[in-house]
């Protein structure tokens, strides 16, 4: 009987940079060019080549969705080398394609690793989240408040007012109450067109960001990727799938899950240490977009390990011709 292979966090780490690194690069010659599906096909095809080099048993349990609508890195799909440690993968080769497409920011590409079993196999639905950064007393906040609580009680701990803090929200026409009733606090609103992974994440540092707190609905594998960032980063969240019909609560089933009410907390959705990269396509409050000079293009990659707490920012720099392909 072979021994069981240990979760080499450290190890795999700076792979995993490089599996996000390529699927930026292999979307950069598409920002700003209009055409989001080969901006996204373009970072999906280049995170598979490059997630297929890592010594792992990957098992995709958040990507692209179903097998039937999402040819690679669909949920279910087996991915490495086959040897070395059983692991689950979280990703989003293009975190906005559109924003990639219109040039507009906080595009990124994401990516979470942890052991077997550790990450919440989430059905491609809808989720109603809620997020704030570190530094706050465990379910201080929770979905069943009304919003006008979460902000009351999150400024109280702050030592604030309601008045004083941002609320991240995406502008969608759902949210119309939700953004009324925020605003009624006094609260200000940033709202985003697409991209909630970095909107929850920009909760983590709201000195840097100017959010305090993320609220409202989005997809529900982007919720578990944001909850893999803040277990890196610090932070609370919680979350609630949605279900629109019959055939979205079979794919539930399906994927083990028969609480249709269940609120999900951070380490429901994460259930042990797990590492994340992400790099910039396009400039935002977190990171740096990708970069073109001279016979080069460059990106900037954050490189998180729950485990420590780490947060290591990089810049990859690759040599390319004229038509943006890598030198050899």
């Amino acid at each position: 009987m072979k021994p069981k292979q240990q979760f080499a966090d450290r190890m795999l780490s700076l792979g995993l940079a490089r599996v996000s690194e390529a699927a930026a690069l292999a979307s950069a010659r598409h920002v700003g060019r209009g055409n989001q599906e080969a901006a996204d096909q373009a970072a999906v095809d280049a995170m598979r080549r490059q997630l297929n080099m890592l010594n792992i048993r990957g098992t995709v349990v958040i990507g692209e969705g179903e097998r039937d609508k999402a040819p690679m890195l669909f949920i279910g799909e087996r991915v490495g080398t086959w040897q070395g440690p059983a692991v689950d993968i979280a990703l989003d080769p293009l975190e906005g394609t559109a924003l990639t497409a219109k040039d507009m920011p906080n595009a990124l590409t994401i990516i979470a690793m942890g052991p077997k079993g550790s990450i919440l196999h989430a059905p491609d639905v809808y989720m109603d989240k809620l997020a704030i950064g570190p530094g706050y007393p465990e379910d201080l906040v929770s979905l069943d408040m009304p919003p006008e609580e979460r902000l009351r009680l999150l400024a109280a701990a702050k030592g604030c007012s309601t008045a004083d803090l941002t609320v991240c929200v995406l502008e969608r026409t759902r949210h119309k109450e939700l953004i009324s009733r925020i605003r009624n606090t006094g609260a200000a609103i940033r709202l985003i067109t697409d991209g909630d992974v970095a909107g929850v994440m920009h909760c983590t540092d709201p000195e840097h960001t100017g959010i305090d707190a993320y609220m409202g609905i989005g997809g529900a594998p982007e919720g578990v990727l944001a909850a893999a960032a803040l277990t890196c980063m610090g932070g609370q969240m919680q979350g609630r799938l949605l279900f629109r019909n019959d055939d979205e609560r079979g794919r539930a089933m399906s994927a083990g899950i028969s609480d249709f009410d269940r609120v999900y907390t951070r380490k429901d959705m994460i259930r042990a240490d797990v590492i994340l990269a992400a790099t910039g396509v396009t400039d935002g409050s977190i990171l740096r977009g990708i970069r073109r000079g001279p016979g080069f293009v460059e990106t900037e990659t954050i490189l998180l390990r729950s485990r420590t707490g780490s947060q290591r920012k990089m810049t990859y720099r690759q040599l390319v011709d004229k038509n943006w392909n890598a030198k050899s």
